[in-house]
Formats: structure tokens, C-alpha cells, sequence
């Protein structure tokens, strides 16, 4: 299960906003083995401070910051695979450009996740 928080410096159109959620569920399903229904999304509108040309880029007012939580179970040609095809999928709809997306992912362990109840559902309790 991953947990996405999206990040928008400049755009506030709603549907706009909703389209790049989207693309970013699609593009995590077709590359990384997440289940349709595993949707888990923030969504927020950032006061951001970032350097429009690091490194040997060209940002625009429309920088968009993809944060992907996930198990570390994929490898890297699946990363490769996801941030190639997130792109593929915002420039398409809603028009972003290349460059105006940041994305990072933060691998963690089946113990650092509750779904709720308190309760770490994937962590497997250790033999004796």
C-alpha cells in the first residue's frame, strides 16, 4: 500500500488537480504492482521555495512535488518504469511540462505501517 502526497506550488483548478491524483494512481498500478483499489492520496497546496533551474532544469509556476510511502519491495527498473511513465501520463493530462515534476518515493518495512486499530496489519510477528 502505498500513501501519495501530492504537492501543488501554482495550480488550483480542481480538476486539474484531480487529474495528476489520477495520473498518479495509474501510473503506480501499471508499473508497481499496486492493486486498483490501494488508493491512499494527500493532496495539498504548498507554499513553495525551489530553485526553478536545479539540476539543469526549467521550472515553471506549475511545479508539482509527488511524494510516493512505500514498502521496500520494488526494484529499480520499476522505479525507472514509474517516474518514465507518471511523466508520460502528466504531460498527456493535464499538460504539465517535464520539468515541473519532482518526484520522490521513501521505502520503509511491513512494521511501519497501521491501517488502524493500532495495529501493524503487515507486521509478522517474530518466532520463538
Amino acid at each position: 500500500m502505498p500513501l501519495v502526497r501530492i504537492d501543488f506550488a501554482g495550480i488550483t483548478e480542481a480538476k486539474r488537480r484531480h487529474a495528476i491524483a489520477d495520473a498518479v494512481h495509474h501510473a503506480l498500478v501499471e508499473t508497481m504492482n499496486v492493486p486498483a483499489d490501494d488508493r491512499f492520496q494527500i493532496l495539498g497546496s504548498a507554499e513553495a521555495i525551489y530553485d526553478r533551474s536545479f539540476p539543469n532544469l526549467e521550472r515553471s509556476e506549475e511545479w508539482v512535488v509527488v511524494q510516493v510511502f512505500l514498502r521496500a519491495t520494488r526494484t529499480l527498473e520499476m522505479k525507472q518504469a514509474f517516474y518514465r511513465r507518471l511523466v508520460e501520463r502528466l504531460t498527456d493530462n493535464p499538460g504539465l511540462r517535464s520539468d515541473d515534476v519532482m518526484i520522490t518515493l521513501s521505502e520503509n518495512s511491513e512494521a511501519d505501517w497501521s491501517f488502524g486499530r493500532g495495529e501493524a496489519q503487515y507486521a509478522k510477528p517474530k518466532a520463538a
